[in-house]
């Protein structure tokens, strides 16, 4: 589907039926972008539903105001960081029948140039999906020491190139746009890699947007919580668009539906433990060529799922 404001949700059918909302239940949109999951997943639980999306984006609160006006469903919108927002949901009581996280960028924001998330466009050094935050990446890449920045860049980025791009960005200081540093990424990479497959920049772009954002920490942060924030028996769902988030999430739901956790060599289980969920993917879930033909950002995403079977350990 398309939202009204022209935005093509990732794998949008495919999630809603992984966490198939029913009429009546509770729905927990930890990431509401430009609400393209949440129309669909508003029209499942109809006029007696309820859903929550959460955004720490403010361009976010404003297309929610476009979703509620449509009156699909009872909704609300809070204006956070999705961690922070599930704490605060649980501390009123609330539980969520179904709860999801697109944990992609939304288009709106790439396609928004002045605010220097994409290579494509000239723009200040900026990055922040939260402009009430401090840290911005003309912060990291002019004042950051050499060795911090080649390390954001290998781990966050998976850049082979980590040394000599962050090598070429403190020689090029001062930087003051996007197109800096593409230019000072260029540099630091061999001419044959310049050419291959997708832009030189994709990855050291990635890997400052995550830094600037504190992404996989909000990530490590955000999967219990929001596991603690479902009913029994609620399903939950994510869709990652890079490895270091695809293993987070496939980590996580594989810790919980894990059994008896005994050593092999004991002949029987004396553990005791029983699994807290059950996966609703055994392999992640990617777009067919449809899907692609029509929205190639799609191509790198990765949905998983699981059901909640008890309470995790430590929430008890």
């Amino acid at each position: 589907m398309t939202t009204p404001n022209g935005h093509i949700p990732v794998l949008a059918d495919e999630l809603i039926d992984l966490v198939a909302p029913k009429p009546g239940e509770t729905v927990i949109d930890c990431t509401f972008g430009a609400g393209g999951h949440a129309r669909l997943a508003a029209r499942r639980i109809g006029p007696e539903g309820l859903y929550i999306g959460i955004d720490r984006d403010p361009v976010a609160r404003a297309r929610f105001q476009e979703f509620e006006s449509e009156g699909l469903c009872r909704s609300r919108f809070v204006a956070s960081e999705f961690s922070l927002a599930l704490k605060s949901l649980q501390e009123e009581g609330i539980r969520a029948d179904a709860l999801y996280m697109d944990l992609g960028m939304s288009s709106l924001q790439v396609d928004a140039a002045e605010r220097g998330f994409s290579y494509s466009h000239e723009a200040p050094l900026d990055m922040r999906m939260d402009p009430r935050q401090d840290l911005t990446a003309g912060e990291i890449l002019n004042t950051w020491p050499e060795d911090r920045i080649a390390r954001i860049l290998r781990e966050l980025g998976e850049e082979r190139y980590a040394g000599g791009i962050a090598r070429e960005i403190v020689r090029h200081r001062p930087l003051e746009s996007t197109i800096d540093l593409v230019d000072a990424i260029k540099s630091g990479m061999p001419t044959a890699a310049r050419f291959g497959s997708g832009h030189p920049a994709r990855r050291s772009f990635q890997a400052l947007r995550i830094a600037v954002n504190g992404e996989l920490d909000a990530i490590d942060a955000a999967l219990p919580i929001a596991w603690d924030a479902l009913a029994i028996g609620g399903r939950m769902a994510a869709i990652s668009f890079h490895s270091l988030e695809d293993r987070r999430i496939k980590r996580f739901f594989a810790g919980l539906a894990t059994g008896c956790v005994c050593p092999p060599e004991l002949p029987v289980c004396v553990c005791g433990h029983e699994p807290e969920a059950r996966l609703l993917t055994r392999r992640s879930i990617t777009a067919d060529e449809a899907e692609l033909a029509r929205n190639p950002r799609a191509r790198s995403a990765r949905l998983r799922g699981a059901v909640k079977l008890a309470e995790r350990e430590e929430a008890r």
